[in-house]
């Protein structure tokens, strides 16, 4: 599913439970939400995901939301080589922010 900006400030309250920040060849990042509704994508009004340059740009983007953990997370590169057999790697996860219970 996907989401605009405009569609999460009408969500009462717009708790993100995890904003996943997806890097996409170290260039582009975007933004995956984990909330009450399930998993959303942050899209734009014409439904294309919306690209940010930066995990700090999503994070200002995302600032007036109740966010209570944040990872940025990089899909491993090395199961797509040439002549390696595919297998299921997790990506690497980094916690950026959480907040305390």
């Amino acid at each position: 599913m996907r989401i605009t900006l405009n569609e999460l400030k009408d969500l009462q309250p717009a708790v993100i439970e995890l904003l996943e920040i997806i890097s996409l060849e170290g260039q582009h990042y975007m933004a995956r939400l984990h909330g009450p509704t399930g998993l959303k994508l942050l899209s734009d009004k014409a439904g294309k995901t919306r690209l940010f340059r930066s995990a700090w740009e999503i994070q200002d983007t995302l600032s007036d939301f109740a966010v209570q953990e944040t990872q940025i997370v990089h899909p491993s590169a090395y199961h797509e080589m040439v002549g390696m057999a595919p297998s299921d790697i997790e990506p690497m996860r980094i916690q950026v922010q959480r907040q305390r219970s």
